[in-house]
């Protein structure tokens, strides 16, 4: 039987902007807004933390949200994951994720993995010794965490939200680099800081206990404000990274609203970001 044949530009007329812009997109440099760790630089590891600049979604994911199943358009989200691998400098078929669950387990991947057979699995730190494949953590509030070690290329992506942090991620991440943890470079990224981690006391006291005491809480406040970084930097030093090969991109995904999604500030309503580095030989 005969199909009509569809009116040009009918499709178009119906589609969102985003999704006119994705299916238009150019093989050009994007402007991808990224922050980038000057340690990791150093040692030459290709890397990026993602700001929300330099895509093609609509509000409220406005415009380089990299997170699927948030209500934003998958099309959209495509377009914007090849950005991101783009400023990376890898194919998007060796960026690697999985679904975080605020735990401590680690997952190495390997060359016979595919991105599509780990998305789904649970875990909170993904490791690479392969060359040109990059492991990410996905984030709109908590901390990612990237790791380096030189003298072998592997990497680690780290995410650690206050629960993740109390669990040990950042320790057992390290511990399953099976590296000498003073030769490990790391890098801090953007995340909800201090002045804007408002916390109940009981959040208050676990922090303090994985900091073994050490100040991570700050009661100037009228409630308890967590320090992620404090605690996170904390952490790295007592697996035994020397303070100077620990770097903080700087940055308050709660603060600065037109770099950063925010899940508290938006009360769950925004994109993702990806942090992400790139194993090398």
């Amino acid at each position: 039987m005969h199909q009509p044949t569809p009116c040009p530009g009918l499709e178009d007329a119906v589609l969102s902007p985003a999704r006119q812009l994705a299916q238009t997109r150019r093989a050009t440099n994007h402007n991808v807004g990224t922050f980038r760790s000057t340690l990791l630089d150093r040692y030459d590891f290709p890397h990026v933390f993602a700001t929300r600049a330099g895509g093609v979604s609509d509000p409220p994911f406005d415009s380089l949200n990299l997170g699927f199943h948030l209500g934003d358009d998958d099309e959209a989200v495509r377009e914007n994951r090849e950005r991101f691998a783009e400023a990376l400098g890898i194919p998007l078929d060796r960026l690697f994720e999985q679904r975080q669950v605020h735990g401590d387990h680690v997952r190495e991947i390997t060359d016979a993995d595919v991105p599509t057979a780990i998305v789904d699995a649970e875990g909170d730190a993904l490791i690479a010794r392969a060359a040109g494949i990059g492991v990410a953590a996905r984030t709109a509030d908590c901390v990612p965490i990237l790791i380096a070690h030189p003298p072998s290329g592997d990497v680690a992506a780290i995410h650690a939200g206050w629960r993740g942090a109390v669990a040990g991620i950042v320790l057992k991440a390290i511990r399953a680099l099976s590296r000498e943890a003073g030769e490990l470079v790391a890098a801090i990224g953007p995340h909800i800081r201090v002045g804007a981690f408002e916390i109940g006391e009981e959040v208050a006291r676990e922090m303090e206990q994985a900091a073994g005491g050490r100040p991570v809480i700050d009661r100037s406040y009228s409630t308890p404000h967590g320090d992620l970084a404090r605690l996170i930097r904390f952490q790295l030093q007592d697996a035994g990274l020397d303070d100077d090969r620990i770097d903080d991109v700087g940055g308050c995904t709660h603060a600065d609203a037109a770099y950063f999604f925010s899940h508290r500030r938006d009360r769950g309503k925004t994109g993702r970001h990806l942090s992400a580095i790139v194993a090398s030989c």
